[in-house]
């Protein structure tokens, strides 16, 4: 229970904060000018233009360090304590020193990428820790094209912490969380300034994420009042460690010393139509194709049903909370769930034991590491080959959904320039049944089986194979090959759908289809076990279309379940619901 009311008040606190930060400025002019799209991209044109995708993918598969991750982490815990309240003028100490060595960095980077790099502050004041103004460090590489001008973001937080949220003293390394997502940052902006990307990408390091994603919240405010467009964010935290803990945050790993080193989760919010988990399938997509097949360690990409762990939040959620596509990459194993305040917590995280490693036998030297390299990097390609496809994508599609017997048939309506075209089906996961590739037709018809409802989209593809984001997702219900639907497949005015996933481990979405608008009082959703207690009610609104809700049912919880909507009092339908371990 602390720990969702440690999240509460962060939301709160985020809210408020969106309000007190009245001085929010990028220090360098030219940064913010290519932001938003007003600059000309021959000014940062690299000498030897490298835009192929496979070529590009392959050197980022190749290039990736985790020699260099494991260096940008021994300069990162030098600084002893990165808390967003600690020292900002020393030069070793604090987080002013360790944002002025990332600035450095960036600078470096660009002197040897042709000075194509923007390295540049956003300044913004608000009270943390007895501070009053604060700083994220971010680089910016301009796009190649300016016709759209939206850009992408690639965002970790550097500030780092221990059981005191404003405990300066203290040393605070924060290796796993988030010295990892640092230097992955930091290593995708060296890797990828060799290449040149149609949009403008911004690899940003924020602050305050400790104090409630407040240096994500300044950034986010920042791109919204000045109108720069963001096509996708994507957050890196805890991204780094393969040990489970004594505790971690649901949804969880096994148990205590387990090791993955070869998954990573993918969370981002919302179910139907959401465009946050279609970012997720973009970024496993463009794994699986294009990276999975030269790799010498394949990776698992899971795709997570809640936005965050539970009862914890990250530094996407507040450009989710503003209209923009936002998800997170996080580890598969955590050591620790941050509930600092319990007596019986003794796990890394937000303490000074999250460092990189131990030396156990004291011969100087680092016997056993908390961070794997291997694993970081193998997290890093994966951001940087779906940034980068992403970079250098065709334009979203949009189209029309009918069925004939047997058969979904899609129709292009927007971007129909293009001579090929995916579409993404799935049925009852997060992820895609299938993905489906047509040629030389802006419509094309896809054999399904007898009955069921569908939910598609569509993406572009241009003449050197890379996909555009998917579009808005359609649902549609199949008609049996016959077109004679059985009753219990007859469109209704009301439709309780099956819940997704399932089975489901912790958290699952439920959903109800509305055809036609209905006048109503009340409604909700109530589930109860097989004994008949009810163990949740969740009030749902009943608008046209699909309306959806997410039940926590929590974390090693199994059983089957029974849902029912009620409308004002009256069971309007059930179904049923499984959870595994």
């Amino acid at each position: 229970m602390k720990r969702f009311i440690h999240l509460f008040i962060f939301i709160c606190l985020v809210a408020f904060q969106a309000e007190a930060q009245l001085y929010n400025n990028c220090t360098t002019p030219a940064a913010e000018q290519v932001m938003l799209g007003m600059y000309d991209p021959a000014s940062y044109a690299a000498t030897t233009v490298i835009n192929d995708p496979n070529t590009m993918c392959a050197g980022l598969n190749s290039r990736v360090s985790p020699d260099t991750l494991h260096a940008y982490l021994d300069i990162l815990k030098s600084f002893h304590n990165r808390n967003s309240g600690s020292d900002t003028s020393s030069t070793v100490r604090g987080f002013g020193a360790a944002r002025n060595w990332v600035f450095s960095r960036f600078q470096d980077i660009s002197t040897q990428n042709e000075n194509r790099l923007i390295p540049s502050f956003l300044e913004f004041d608000t009270g943390i820790c007895s501070i009053n103004r604060h700083k994220d460090v971010f680089a910016v590489l301009p796009g190649t094209d300016t016709t759209d001008k939206s850009v992408i973001i690639i965002e970790g937080h550097m500030d780092s912490r221990c059981t005191d949220l404003c405990d300066t003293a203290c040393v605070a390394q924060g290796m796993e969380d988030n010295g990892s997502g640092t230097a992955l940052v930091i290593e995708l902006a060296r890797v990828m300034s060799k290449y040149s990307y149609n949009h403008t990408i911004i690899f940003l390091l924020t602050t305050a994420e400790e104090q409630g994603l407040l240096g994500a919240q300044a950034f986010a405010s920042y791109v919204n009042r000045h109108g720069i467009k963001v096509k996708a964010v994507m957050n890196n935290d805890v991204i780094g460690g393969v040990i489970c803990g004594h505790t971690s945050s649901p949804p969880s790993c096994p148990g205590y010393e387990a090791i993955d080193s070869t998954q990573v989760r993918l969370f981002s919010n919302g179910g139907f139509n959401s465009f946050h988990k279609g970012l997720s399938r973009y970024i496993k997509l463009e794994y699986k194709e294009m990276l999975r097949p030269i790799v010498s360690v394949p990776m698992t990409v899971s795709i997570m049903t809640p936005e965050d762990r539970t009862g914890r939040g990250g530094d996407h959620i507040p450009f989710r909370a503003m209209g923009y596509t936002a998800m997170r990459f996080t580890s598969a194993n955590e050591a620790g769930n941050a509930d600092v305040s319990s007596g019986s917590y003794i796990d890394r995280q937000h303490t000074s034991s999250d460092s990189i490693g131990v030396d156990i036998n004291g011969d100087g030297v680092m016997d056993t590491f908390f961070v794997d390299f291997n694993y970081l990097a193998r997290n890093t390609v994966i951001n940087g080959n779906a940034a980068g496809m992403i970079g250098i994508s065709p334009q979203v599609p949009d189209f029309t959904l009918t069925t004939t017997p047997g058969n979904l048939v899609i129709t292009i309506t927007q971007h129909t320039e293009y001579l090929n075209y995916r579409v993404g089906v799935r049925s009852t996961t997060n992820d895609w049944d299938s993905v489906y590739t047509f040629t030389g037709s802006l419509t094309d018809n896809i054999q399904v089986d007898t009955g069921g409802k569908y939910i598609v989209s569509v993406a572009s593809v241009d003449d050197k194979g890379v996909e555009s984001l998917f579009s808005r997702e359609q649902m549609v219900t199949a008609l049996p090959t016959n077109g004679i639907a059985p009753l219990s497949q007859q469109p209704r005015n009301i439709e309780l759908l099956q819940n997704k996933p399932n089975p489901a481990d912790e958290v699952t979405n439920i959903s109800v289809l509305v055809n036609s608008a209905i006048s109503y009082k009340d409604a909700y959703i109530s589930i109860r076990d097989l004994a008949g207690k009810e163990v949740s009610r969740s009030k749902i609104e009943l608008n046209n279309g699909v309306n959806e809700i997410q039940y926590d049912h929590g974390y090693n919880m199994s059983g089957t379940f029974i849902y029912t909507l009620f409308i004002d009092g009256k069971a309007i339908e059930s179904r049923r619901m499984v959870f595994t371990n």
